[in-house]
């Protein structure tokens, strides 16, 4: 009778204990800013990220947050030892200033991201789910943001890297979900460089581990991410990686990018590097970006380069653009960057390109220019083409 009292009593111990200790994860987990929900019962659960806590809002995960001691290549080399089966790992790093939104890979303007569906495999950028209607999670309108760096392990090795902003909700599929806390900026972009060298970039449109990696890289608020970037532009870099980096040094890297680009400009021994480096100047937001266009508009060895630099001139507009354009019309030497020309001119607002390529088809002394000017008014349905063609037809 006593050895079944004791039976019972220990049985209640054990519940009241049992009781107390997830009491107690609860109130830690809602102490490091989240929600805790258990939503199948197998230890699946979803964390909900208070206002400016380190985490996203995780859902559909196996979740286990690990403080990052004195190594994050250390401790991520220790995961990855041990990743059999899929897992995702994930941290957060300030991310560099710019009006931009980055939900599973793909670009947002107005900085709201619904659900990253990680391991919808059908459409790398795609796998999403926007709310218009709900808020996602976290959008910081002003101060710093920060970017989510997440890498997919399986058979102990890195089989995908993506981004995300803080805002948006991760979907894990029900996969092991590592949160690690503490990194620093530096330690991630060496750790992401390891998976850019080596990588094949000569495919354009490439996105895999590479292309994530260099792009993850590009949004680290952190001179070590220029320093990596531009290593990466070196002459003896392979092309592929040259020109997806270069894109990067433009769109997000500001003033220190487009010192190096200026350097490729003149430097990179590769024409088809050289062209790319032109657009890589046409998504800068840095003022200088525009006269370097317009010095390898006008003194490029390559016609090829010169030609790309006009057609991305004229995407920018402006006098300036609008200038070097027709002085490459009348000056260039060769015809085919003059024909590219008058196609820059087509790229303009009407009311700048259509006068210009009415008088570069009334007076250009190149016939082959002529044409390709007549050729572009017929495809601008502009009624001062018509006007034109009616005048050319009755003299």
């Amino acid at each position: 009778m006593r050895g079944t009292q004791s039976i019972s009593m220990a049985r209640s111990i054990l519940g009241v204990a049992m009781v107390a200790v997830g009491i107690l994860c609860a109130i830690t987990q809602m102490a490091s800013g989240g929600a805790v929900h258990n939503e199948s019962g197998q230890g699946i659960i979803t964390v909900m990220a208070q206002a400016g806590a380190e985490m996203p809002r995780i859902e559909n995960a196996k979740l286990e947050t690990r403080v990052v001691g004195a190594s994050l290549a250390a401790a991520f080399r220790e995961i990855m030892e041990k990743a059999e089966k899929p897992e995702w790992v994930g941290y957060s790093v300030d991310e560099v200033a710019g009006e931009r939104g980055v939900c599973c890979d793909n670009n947002w303007s107005d900085e709201r991201c619904g659900t990253c569906r990680l391991e919808n495999d059908h459409n790398w950028i795609s796998g999403t789910t926007k709310k218009d209607n709900l808020p996602a999670g976290t959008v910081k309108l002003e101060g710093e943001r920060k970017i989510v760096v997440l890498y997919r392990l399986e058979a102990k090795n890195v089989t995908r890297i993506r981004m995300a902003s803080e805002s948006c909700s991760l979907d894990v599929g029900g996969l092991q979900f590592i949160w690690l806390t503490g990194v620093q900026a530096p330690e991630s972009v060496a750790l992401l460089e390891t998976y850019v060298h080596g990588a094949p970039f000569e495919s354009h449109g490439d996105h895999g581990i590479g292309q994530g990696a260099l792009s993850a890289i590009a949004l680290h608020a952190d001179a070590s991410a220029d320093r990596g970037l531009q290593s990466f532009v070196a002459p003896d870099q392979p092309e592929g990686l040259r020109r997806q980096a270069a894109f990067w040094l433009g769109e997000a890297r500001g003033k220190a990018g487009l010192e190096a680009l200026r350097r490729m400009a003149k430097n990179d021994p590769s024409s088809e590097v050289r062209s790319h480096v032109a657009f890589a100047l046409s998504v800068s937001h840095e003022s200088g970006a525009l006269d370097e266009m317009i010095r390898m508009a006008h003194d490029d060895t390559s016609s090829h380069v010169r030609g790309q630099a006009l057609f991305w001139l004229a995407q920018k507009a402006g006098k300036k653009a609008v200038g070097t354009i027709t002085g490459a019309i009348e000056n260039d030497p060769d015809t085919d960057v003059k024909k590219k020309a008058v196609f820059a001119l087509s790229q303009l607002p009407k009311d700048e390109g259509v006068p210009k390529l009415i008088e570069v088809a009334q007076t250009n002394r190149n016939a082959e220019v002529r044409k390709q000017a007549m050729f572009w008014l017929g495809q601008s349905n502009d009624p001062r083409a018509l006007q034109f063609f009616e005048k050319v037809l009755t003299q």
